[in-house]
């Protein structure tokens, strides 16, 4: 999920004119604050008799991620996720990518702290929608989504808040484990890594916990299995489409408008292609994932959250299937790493 909070609210002070808009930072600082002083602390909530079941149910399953993050897997849950914050909204922030209509090459943005990242987060529809406008203009695709969950990397305790608990109990589990994951590692300027890494975490590890608390049968084991199979597919045919997209991209014999042209033939056929291939395998929502209109930008920001993630799955399988090793191997060695993935290919490649 997308750290531009963090990056607002680390660097209030630090910002300057040539950096970032002051009047964004302001903008996050001011969203943040609400946030913080909504918290509640999360057993209080629970033990509250006008708490509704469901909100109760979904709280103490934070609590149960919680402490599997941190004393199953190891990951530095500090006080985050320990209060909760109810929304005004059911959506969080609207966040925007963009890329170049004819190149796979992330429009970045720079943040003290986190370094250059590719997505921005809004506050309102509207803003997203004119700063999308503006990049359409000079010649980029973009892409605006819905958000509802942030980290702020450690610089404060993160609360639970109402837009997360939407999610069912496997996503819920698995996107606070997520979090947890980049308040343990986070690699400043290496986006992609992770929350890929993240991904891995949070969806595998979703997998160990379910199916070992309502073994292989229970129905949120079931759900889990289907949800990172899915990660795993979509992963391998997102690494099928974007070679397919750079090689017409790379050519110097086309024009823009030519190799825009044949973009769609390359979206399409791997579309096609892979369905025909994986599709009976898919849930609906990874097929409709695929099935849907494509551009660069969409590819871009899609593609943080699924890079490679045979490689994170290979380590595990090294380490036994062991997560907690896995994810310690993994983190020792990319923690300091400019090229992490190449770090994570030797750990998979590497026999015990």
């Amino acid at each position: 999920m997308p750290r531009l909070f963090a990056a607002a609210l680390a660097t209030l002070v630090a910002c300057t004119l040539g950096a970032c808009s002051p009047i964004y930072i302001a903008r996050a600082g001011y969203e943040e604050a609400k946030i913080l002083t909504r918290r509640t602390p999360i057993e209080k909530v629970i033990a509250d008799p006008r708490t509704d079941e469901a909100t109760r149910t979904k709280l103490q399953l934070v609590l149960q991620a919680r402490t599997f993050a941190n004393e199953g897997l190891g990951l530095a849950a500090a006080k985050n996720y320990t209060t909760y914050s109810r929304l005004d909204s059911d959506t969080l922030a609207l966040v925007l990518s963009a890329a170049p209509s004819d190149r796979l090459a992330p429009y970045t943005w720079w943040f003290p702290i986190v370094g250059r990242v590719p997505y921005k987060g809004f506050f309102s529809l509207k803003s997203a929608e004119k700063a999308a406008a503006k990049l359409r203009e000079q010649g980029y695709d973009t892409y605006v989504r819905p958000t509802s969950a942030f980290s702020t990397l450690g610089w404060f305790a993160d609360p639970v808040l109402s837009t997360m608990l939407k999610y069912d109990d496997v996503g819920l589990f698995s996107t606070i484990v997520h979090e947890l994951t980049h308040s343990t590692l986070f690699i400043p300027s290496q986006v992609t890594f992770n929350e890929s890494f993240a991904n891995f975490v949070g969806d595998r590890g979703a997998v160990d916990y379910f199916c070992n608390l309502e073994g292989d049968d229970g129905d949120r084991c079931r759900v889990a299995r289907a949800q990172w199979r899915d990660d795993l597919l979509f992963s391998r045919y997102l690494g099928r489409l974007i070679p397919d997209l750079e090689g017409v991209y790379s050519r110097t014999d086309l024009t823009r408008e030519e190799k825009l042209a044949l973009r769609q033939e390359v979206y399409a056929r791997n579309q096609r292609e892979f369905l025909a291939e994986y599709g009976d395998e898919l849930s609906p929502g990874y097929r409709r994932l695929i099935e849907s209109p494509l551009n660069n930008a969409r590819l871009v920001g899609t593609r943080l959250y699924y890079h490679r993630l045979d490689l994170f799955e290979a380590v595990l399988q090294r380490h036994g299937e062991d997560m907690s090793a896995a994810i310690a191997a993994i983190i020792e060695a990319t923690r300091d790493s400019d090229d992490p993935y190449a770090v994570l290919e030797k750990l998979a490649s590497t026999s015990n």
